[in-house]
């Protein structure tokens, strides 16, 4: 659930809502462009014009018959996946879908970065509806600097650090529970950007259930769309890929024209299990395979596809390191969490959550892949040390306590003679939350911090000591589905 470029070990530097990161600056400088397809008999593929960034019309800008100028004086600066758009004048595009896939629909869009905002009157009022709110998604954005929800009435955004509500679009309901009621499934976001991907969800669907919407909050309204013939389970963001998740297969969209570039079938996977790797260059996906227990790791940049049986039981969760070098894996068991090694297979650490049976929410690897956060429905978030030897291990590491010395059972010198349990390794730290609602996890920005949210609203902040490992310190707490805990 939790979504995974590069992480720091420091606070957000964005406190400054007008701040524009270096890897937005092209899409500000970008002019808006029209284009068209030429769709096939039975889909309706369109591109519309639409106003560039600083609010002119496309179309009056260019004839049919002249290029898109480029007003960026400098071309190196663009970024790669943007660069059709800035080359190509009026040409037509075509998705090619499956023959389960219905509809491919976009819009070009220019593309920001989010700043804070509380003028919600872009879509509805959003104290027109006094009712409680009803959570149905959580979900971190790539460098978990924020995180998302989704709810009944629209989407919201938060920043972690410091925390606060970036901005919320609050849908008008048509109060009927068909389409367009209101709620949202599922909302990833595309790091800072205003572009994201919604699904719709919950009693009163906004949207369509086999829909991802792409939707540009500058402009306040979906810019494309994605239409299958089955719901949609999840869906993933990379700077130049759209991932869309089905109960057994997955779609791998260019992002720049919504091209199909990959299909690929999984077994029955109703959670939507799908991470991918974030570093630009080396593009790593992970599945389920078609075989209970086993996940399929996709290299692009090789071209090599690995399958590894990492338990006997179904997966519940699994989560990429940012690099996608390694990968961490819980069954429905939730007993164990093994470690494994995207480019061999091999399997290069097991730790254990407990002795009972638990259903695991969520994984997520520290920026240094030094530590790996988890948490469950027993209420217990754990840290444990990873004790992998590999080049992602930066500098902080070596002047760092060796995780794995205080983690291990005390009765692991008599290992082999006793039952595998005495030998475990066991977690670093721990924080107790309250039982019956689910929670996902990450590593804060700031050192030796862990981030949790809870799909009652819960918000917390808690430091760990790597060195005495023990019970994790909470710095923090907020519940962000009070309005007065709003902004």
């Amino acid at each position: 659930m939790a979504a995974i470029s590069s992480f720091s070990s420091h606070p957000n530097p964005n406190s400054n809502p007008n701040f524009i990161s270096p890897m937005l600056q092209p899409y500000l400088e970008q002019q808006q462009q029209r284009i068209q397809s030429d769709p096939p008999p039975d889909d309706v593929t369109r591109y519309d014009a639409v106003s560039d960034i600083y609010g002119r019309d496309s179309s009056a800008a260019t004839n049919n018959n002249s290029p898109i100028h480029n007003p960026n004086p400098d071309p190196s600066s663009i970024s790669p996946m943007l660069q059709p758009y800035l080359d190509q004048q009026h040409q037509r595009i075509q998705p090619d879908p499956p023959s389960d896939e219905g509809n491919a629909v976009s819009e070009s869009g220019s593309i920001n970065s989010l700043t804070s905002t509380n003028n919600n009157s872009t879509v509805s009022n959003p104290n027109s509806n006094p009712s409680p709110i009803k959570l149905l998604h959580l979900s971190f954005n790539q460098d978990y600097g924020c995180f998302a929800t989704g709810t009944d009435r629209g989407f919201r955004i938060f920043n972690c650090d410091p925390f606060r509500e970036i901005f919320r679009r609050d849908f008008e309901g048509n109060g009927g529970g068909g389409v367009g009621g209101g709620g949202v499934g599922s909302v990833e976001m595309l790091f800072r950007c205003n572009i994201l991907a919604l699904v719709g969800g919950g009693d009163s669907p906004q949207y369509p259930l086999n829909k991802v919407m792409i939707w540009d909050d500058h402009q306040s309204r979906c810019i494309g769309e994605l239409s299958f013939r089955s719901e949609v389970r999840g869906v993933r963001l990379r700077r130049d890929r759209i991932i869309v998740v089905l109960e057994q297969k997955i779609f791998v969209y260019n992002f720049a024209d919504l091209k199909l570039l990959h299909q690929i079938e999984t077994i029955a996977n109703p959670k939507g299990l799908c991470t991918v790797s974030q570093v630009a260059g080396s593009f790593v996906l992970v599945c389920p395979g078609l075989l209970k227990g086993q996940v399929r790791v996709e290299h692009y940049a090789s071209k090599r596809t690995k399958y590894i049986m990492a338990h006997d039981s179904r997966i519940a969760c699994f989560s990429l390191s940012q690099d996608g070098n390694l990968l961490a894996t819980a069954s429905s068991k939730g007993t164990l969490v093994r470690i494994y090694n995207t480019q061999d297979g091999s399997l290069l650490q097991e730790v254990r959550r407990g002795a009972d049976r638990a259903e695991i929410y969520s994984l997520a690897f520290s920026p240094t892949a030094q530590w790996l956060v988890v948490s469950s429905d027993k209420g217990t978030v754990h840290v444990f040390g990873l004790k992998v030897n590999s080049g992602i291990v930066g500098s902080e590491r070596s002047s760092s306590p060796d995780p794995a010395a205080t983690s291990s059972s005390s009765l692991s010198f008599i290992k082999g003679v006793l039952p595998k349990y005495f030998s475990s390794e066991w977690s670093v730290a721990q924080f107790r939350l309250p039982e019956g609602s689910q929670y996902v996890v990450a590593f804060g920005h700031q050192k030796n911090t862990v981030v949790i949210l809870g799909l009652d609203g819960s918000f917390y902040r808690c430091k760990f000591d790597p060195g005495s490992g023990g019970e994790m310190t909470q710095l923090e707490y907020h519940n962000f589905l009070k309005p007065e805990d709003a902004f």
